[in-house]
Parts: structure tokens; sequence; C-alpha cells
């Protein structure tokens, strides 16, 4: 009786354990193609965590009535041109549907045409470069660009500075940096801009420096990595600049803040989203980044709110509504479906022109406090 009994419970052990299994749900998979290591490293973990989150929240989607299981598929670009393709063709071995970033345009410039050319699509996140999307079939985006936020950037000089000579700073070879910069003089005026650029592996930014002061400059714009710009406020500092400081997106970051906090420097910036703007959703990820060791870390050590982040958050629920209206997995499929697909997000509501760029008008404009070490908020801009 005994072995019998024993027989009987075991049979539904085996039973119960294939009934879990079978109740498993199917798996899709999103690619994650964003910089963990080099100059955008810092960006780049900081707009992973908003998908992170945004997949702590919501980690499955109904497809054509099947409940999947997401799964954030990882790719690090190490911020390199030459790395990306090789990231891109990971993300597609591995099987991913849709593809979410990069953080840096040059590395998604980079990629585009491996993922064109397996068909599978990418949804920028902060690339902000017009050539991520020019002539790719398959590159959207849920940013601004950058002739609208070199733009901006150069009416804030003028009218709010009160600016009348820049000095513009980009890197060598660097997409976004050369492009914004160029986009920069073109509103404000190239006879009224002197233009330099750094080579790659730079250090000392105090040459530079000294030729914005010597040329008489009222404005020092340097749409720079994060890792460059730290570099540059703290030469800016040493020489006592004497004049505020420009920069686009990717200056929104605590790496800024902590660069900047205990100067005399004036840092104003362009970005997506300004802390407080949805005190819900601020509470929510700031609890969620406190909680994770590796999530506090991977934001700079505190839970200071960068807009990255925000817009990777916004780029998960985007790529999810492609899959629920493609109703299938198929790479295709969500390719064909995703120039329809809208989604009211925290940043905004998210649509696309007809070449894939993001219907976006407004920019923020954030001012780094430097003695509390947060942005403050100054202006909502648009460009008439």
């Amino acid at each position: 009786m005994k072995k019998l009994v024993s027989i009987a419970l075991a049979l539904i052990l085996v039973f119960a354990l294939c009934s879990i299994g079978y109740a498993d749900n199917p798996v899709v998979k999103i690619g994650v193609f964003e910089p963990q290591s080099g100059d955008n490293g810092a960006g780049g973990k900081q707009e992973v965590l908003g998908m992170q989150y945004a997949n702590y929240l919501t980690p499955t989607v109904e497809i054509d009535g099947v409940e999947y299981d997401v799964e954030l598929v990882y790719a690090d670009n190490a911020s390199s041109n030459d790395k990306a393709p090789t990231a891109a063709q990971t993300l597609i071995s591995s099987g991913v549907s849709v593809v979410l970033g990069s953080y840096g345009s040059g590395v998604s410039i980079a990629a585009s045409d491996t993922f064109d050319a397996a068909g599978v699509p990418a949804i920028g996140v902060t690339c902000t470069n017009p050539q991520v999307t020019a002539g790719c079939d398959v590159y959207f985006r849920i940013c601004f660009l950058d002739p609208f936020q070199g733009t901006v950037l150069a009416n804030f000089a003028k009218s709010e500075l009160g600016a009348t000579k820049a000095y513009c700073l980009a890197k060598q070879g660097d997409d976004y940096s050369g492009g914004l910069c160029n986009y920069f003089i073109e509103a404000f005026g190239a006879d009224n801009c002197v233009y330099e650029q750094f080579p790659d592996g730079t250090s000392d930014y105090s040459t530079y420096i000294t030729n914005a002061q010597n040329q008489g400059c009222d404005v020092f714009f340097s749409p720079v990595s994060t890792e460059a710009a730290a570099q540059i406020i703290a030469k800016a500092n040493t020489q006592a600049l004497g004049m505020p400081i420009l920069a686009g997106d990717t200056w929104d970051s605590n790496v800024i803040l902590a660069a900047a906090k205990g100067t005399d420097l004036q840092i104003c910036v362009t970005t997506f989203y300004q802390e407080g703007a949805d005190a819900e959703f601020d509470a929510g990820i700031k609890e969620w980044i406190n909680s994770d060791a590796t999530a506090l870390a991977n934001n700079g050590g505190n839970d200071e709110l960068a807009a990255v982040t925000v817009m990777g958050f916004d780029a998960y629920y985007m790529a999810l509504e492609a899959l629920k209206a493609a109703g299938s997995t198929d790479p295709a499929d969500v390719l064909e479906v995703l120039p329809g697909v809208t989604y009211e997000g925290v940043t905004g509501a998210i649509a696309f022109d007809e070449i894939g760029d993001a219907l976006r008008d407004s920019a923020f404009v954030k001012s780094c406090n430097t003695e509390t070490g947060v942005w403050d908020f100054v202006s909502v801009a648009t460009v008439g």
C-alpha cells in the first residue's frame, strides 16, 4: 500500500511539473543595442535603465491572443562605430523581433545597414542625427532631431544669454557632436562662430578653453560625450572660463552634475524630459533604482533622473505597441506596421513621420544648479 501511495504521489508531482511547463509563456525578444562601455557607456547605461524598469513593470505582452514573456537581449556596441555592426549582428542572430537604441548617433548610423539587410526594425531612443533614418527603411526614432535642437540652442544663446559670438567644440569623426555643432553654427551665424575639433584620445582641453577666451566668445558650445564633458568642466573651472557653457542632450546626466557641483560655471542643456513633469512616474522609478544596487550604480550612484532613462522607458512600450499591432513576433511583420504605431508616453505623444522620425516640436532647457547638484527647469523651447 505504501508503495502504491508513493507511486501515486510521484505521478501527481510529474503531472504537476508537466502542467507548469506547458503553462510557461512563449518568449518574444527585444534587442537592446546600447553602449555599456566606451565614451558613451554612462549614458547608455542610463538609457537601458528605462527599458529595464519598463520590463520590470510590464514583463509580458499579448500578441495575437497569446501571452508572451518579454526578454531583453543585450549587445554592447562599446560606443564604437567599428564595433556597432558586430553588436547589431549579435542581436539579429539571437532572434530579436525589434531593436531599441542606441545612445549615440554614430553607432546607430554605423549599424543601420546591418539591421536593414536583415529586415529587423530598430527604434532609436535618443540618436538625434538626421543620418540615422536617412536612406534606411528599418530605422525609426522617438526623439527630436539635431537641426531642431541646434536651432533651439542657438536661439537660447542669442536671446537668453545675449551671446553675439560663440565658440563651438566637437570631436573629430563624431557624427553627433560634429553634426550638432554644424546645425548650431548654421542657426547662430557662421561669421559669429569659432569652430574647432579635438582628436580621439584627448584628455586635456585647456588649449581649447584658452582659444575660446582669446577669441572673445560669449558662449562655449560643446555637445560631446559625458566623459569628455566632465574633463572640459574641470578645465573650464580651473581656468575661469568666464562664459556660459551650452550642450545638447548628452550632457543631461548626473555625470555632468557631479563634475559641475561646487564650481562657478553656468551650464545649460537641451533635453527630452524634466524631472517633476510626471511625479508618479518619477517616484516609481526612483524607488526601483534605489532598491537595486546594480541599477543604482548604473545611474551613477544616485537617483537623479536623466531624460534618456525616461526615453528608454517610452521606447520599450513603443516596441510593445508594435508587437501588438503586428500580431506577430516576425520582424518583417513588426516592420510593416511600425510606421503607423503611436503611443502616449511619459515624454509625450509619440508618432512617426514618413521617414520614421518622431513628430516632436519641443525641447526642455535645463540649467545645472552647481550648489545642489540637480537640474533646474528653465523653459520649454520650440522653433517657429
